[in-house]
């Protein structure tokens, strides 16, 4: 049984949630009068439970709300939130003075409304990461960005200097079953894939994406069309221009996830009939990788280096190195895949590959404004020696700038100019959810901090000139981001599978504190205009509206699994949150489970001051059981599978050394090496020869 709750605490939730004494709630959402439907009396049940005083209030809160799985959940939830929160006011006598603080100060006014006022009181408590950013947005913009400075102590002494041949491109392509049975008459496939089609149609659903690629949508429509075609023209620009040898061909890789098991037999055919019809692609070599294509590396090419005389065989390392190599799965796998295949390029197949960039596929490069505005082409800003500098950032630290992170503008915005923050400061804060979480706020102020820097003196105080002193990002895009060869195979970053959001701004926490031989920390570099233009409301507006509630329920997840992983890491939370706050950091928080807890609530206490909202709601607390429980469940499974998923990157990339060590990166014959590496160079080429589309030419 829970014992008594702290009375500030409960006063404090009961004006968030409840109202009292005849007073509305802070939130603006009055819980208290939800009553008649199902998914309302669950909602109002659950808020009063959270609230009660002791866990004899209402009939105990440790008893079921009622039978039914939805209300087991929220009871779940609600004894979560009241152990955590307890727990906090027990070990933090910081956060149990601003707890009764703001209890306080929202008993003394007779009707405590949503102003500047209850909003800091409120975010001291839930929210710290959010506090002052919006009466002190310039100060604070300007306090980030001289915090993200770095001190240049030398450029690097090879930059790329033939992009178009030294970088492998890279995207993910998510592919999910026909919205409409009837769509599938009307596919022009063979019946054969026709027939597959419907038969995955009837499968449950495996993997769940923001907005994938309905199987029968327009070709002109389909996003990894519109991606492919958006890159060929950025290359045909730079030929004609002089910049790119006219037979130059950019090789990019698509990795291949899918939302049902039965899709894997499906999605392959499907998307080389799309690139028939929506092609041709002369300016690219366009490589697709199923789960299939990357089970073959590792059983083809890798296998015989896995081990090293000496190496515990177990756990099984092929094994190890398949659970983290592939596509299919959250996001975190197949962002890490997209990184790793360029070390595997560049030993195996291209050794002239020295880098990846990540694109995503409603993405363009608007190359006439990148060359009026930034004075240089998409291609040119990777020729900068600020990628793979070597610095010191401000607290000391040496850092390798072995990654590059370039911005996005908005379509709609893009004729404001293109130094135009594609998230915007809000102009207003609503009530409601945003009382105990808005990410809107740091992740504006993030934008402009970091994205919108310039190294030529025409932006805000605190900005650096590109000569002695450059900006480092955390806050980086799904796209517009890349790494160097050399420093992906010594710092070895990956995302953990078990990462559904967020990935890319996961991906550098795994090595955040780990340095080099000579003590550098790996970290991304910002180049100033290299921007591509989203183009997601025009292209993927109505589906991405159609997934707000499952990137809602993401989000809660991945304040979970950003918090747990924070904590597992081996320099934790605390030196974790002082480099990646405030945006990127706001989701590791201390009392996880009731900031995910107190957004459902109101999330769906808002979503029932609308006549259909029940409906929403009932969906809404379906996925949220289904997502988050496991999570809840199996609390050790974050630490286990980070350390876990590191073991296994370290023997992915061993393996590549020592085949790289077999054979001379220019792929002449030595020693007695030569023949056996011989063997996973071939393979390996087959592989990627096999994952071509084509043909491409015209």
């Amino acid at each position: 049984m829970l014992g008594p709750m702290n009375q500030d605490l409960s006063a404090l939730l009961r004006h968030l949630l409840l109202g009292s004494d005849g007073v509305p709630p802070v939130s603006g959402l009055d819980v208290s009068h939800l009553t008649g439907r199902p998914e309302a009396e669950l909602i109002r049940r659950a808020a009063e439970r959270l609230c009660a005083p002791t866990d004899t209030a209402d009939g105990g809160t440790d008893r079921p709300i009622d039978d039914t799985p939805t209300a087991a959940f929220l009871q779940t939830a609600v004894a979560r939130t009241r152990a955590e929160l307890s727990a906090r006011i027990a070990g933090d006598s910081r956060f149990a003075a601003a707890v009764a603080r703001t209890a306080a100060a929202l008993a003394q006014n007779d009707s405590p409304r949503w102003n500047a006022t209850t909003r800091e009181a409120l975010w001291n408590v839930f929210f710290p990461e959010g506090t002052g950013l919006v009466d002190r947005r310039e100060t604070e913009t300007a306090a980030l960005r001289s915090k993200r400075r770095v001190a240049i102590d030398s450029t690097n002494p090879e930059p790329l200097t033939d992009p178009a041949r030294e970088i492998l491109f890279t995207s993910n392509v998510l592919i999910t079953v026909p919205g409409d049975a009837s769509v599938v008459d009307h596919l022009a496939v063979p019946p054969d894939l026709r027939n597959r089609i419907r038969a995955t149609m009837d499968e449950p659903q495996v993997y769940y994406y923001d907005h994938p690629i309905h199987i029968g949508v327009d070709t002109l429509s389909n996003e990894a069309i519109y991606g492919m075609r958006g890159l060929n023209d950025a290359i045909a620009w730079e030929k004609e221009r002089g910049r790119v040898a006219d037979d130059a061909r950019v090789a990019v890789v698509l990795s291949l996830s899918v939302t049902h098991q039965g899709l894997h037999t499906v999605a392959r055919d499907y998307l080389e009939a799309e690139f028939a019809a929506g092609g041709p692609f002369p300016h690219l070599d366009i490589y697709l990788f199923t789960e299939l294509e990357c089970r073959r590396i590792v059983e083809e090419v890798l296998v015989p280096y896995l081990e090293a005389p000496g190496d515990n065989p177990r756990p099984d390392p092929t094994a190890e190195v398949l659970a983290v190599f592939g596509v299919d799965g959250e996001y975190g796998r197949h962002y890490s895949f997209l990184k790793a295949i360029a070390a595997f390029w560049h030993v195996c197949v291209d050794p002239t590959v020295r880098a990846t960039f990540k694109i995503d596929l409603d993405q363009v490069f608007p190359q006439d404004h990148l060359l009026a505005e930034s004075g240089q082409s998409a291609l040119d800003h990777f020729r900068t020696p600020l990628w793979g500098a070597r610095g010191r950032d401000t607290d000391g630290t040496p850092v390798e700038l072995g990654m590059i992170a370039g911005a996005l503008v908005n379509e709609k915005d893009i004729h404001r100019g293109l130094f135009t923050p594609d998230v915007p400061f809000p102009e207003t804060i609503p009530a409601g959810e945003a009382c105990v979480f808005y990410n809107k706020v740091p992740m504006a102020l993030s934008t402009e901090a970091e994205m919108m820097t310039r190294y030529d003196g025409t932006g805000a105080e605190g900005e650096v000139d590109g000569a002695t002193g450059c900006t480092q990002r955390y806050h980086v895009t799904g796209g517009t981001n890349g790494i160097l060869v050399d420093s992906l195979r010594r710092y070895r970053p990956f995302t953990p599978t078990f990462v559904g959001r967020a990935e890319d701004q996961a991906y550098i926490l795994s090595v955040l504190y780990a340095a080099d031989d000579g003590g550098h920390c790996l970290r991304y570099v910002h180049k100033p205009g290299l921007i591509m233009r989203h183009d997601k409301e025009a292209f993927a507006g109505e589906s991405i509206r159609a997934a707000t509630h499952g990137r809602f329920v993401g989000d809660l997840a991945r304040t979970w699994i950003y918090s747990t992983y924070a904590d597992a890491l081996p320099w934790g939370r605390v030196r974790t949150k002082e480099q990646i706050d405030p945006f990127t950091g706001c989701f590791a928080t201390p009392i996880p489970a009731s900031i995910m807890t107190l957004r459902l609530l109101l999330y769906c206490a808002n979503l029932l001051q609308n006549e259909d909202g029940a409906a929403e709601v009932a969906i809404v607390l379906d996925v949220a059981r289904r997502k988050l429980l496991p999570l809840w469940e199996d609390e050790g499974a974050i630490a286990t599978g980070y350390h876990r998923q590191r073991r296994a990157w370290k023997r992915y990339y061993d393996a590549l050394d020592r085949i790289a060590a077999a054979t001379p990166t220019g792929g002449e014959e030595v020693d007695g090496g030569a023949a056996v590496a011989a063997g996973p160079r071939d393979a390996a080429r087959r592989i990627v020869a096999d994952a071509r589309i084509g043909p491409q030419e015209r």
